[in-house]
């Protein structure tokens, strides 16, 4: 008989990521705020950041890849659904096809292995 938890709401894994993000609120004022992420997932992101804002608040978040030729722009459209001490954590909501496929490859290669 197989048990279900409903207490295990993670249903991606999370990484941990550090890079340059810029988050655009769609508010009526337009706010564009500036952190470094601390983890990642397919379905959303953490980013550091003083600034806080009420979840519930639709943003548009911009990840930069860089370390390659060119310096790549993932473009994601989210929300805001928690705010902490230390930054704000965004759900994504929608994003093209190359941006998931970039996403995934990031969380794939920066995953660790518990298998040891």
């Amino acid at each position: 008989m197989a048990v279900l938890n409903n207490d295990d709401r993670r249903k991606f894994s999370r990484v941990g990521f550090a890079t340059e993000i810029k988050i655009v609120l769609k508010t009526k004022d337009q706010v564009t705020l500036e952190g470094n992420s601390k983890d990642l997932s397919l379905k959303g992101i953490f980013v550091g950041t003083d600034k806080r804002f009420a979840p519930g608040t639709p943003c548009l978040v911009k990840i930069y890849l860089t370390g390659g030729i060119e310096k790549i722009e993932l473009l994601i459209e989210g929300t805001i659904i928690r705010e902490t001490d230390t930054g704000i954590g965004i759900v994504f909501n929608s994003m093209d096809v190359d941006t998931y496929s970039h996403l995934k490859n990031i969380v794939h290669y920066n995953r660790v292995d518990d298998s040891d």
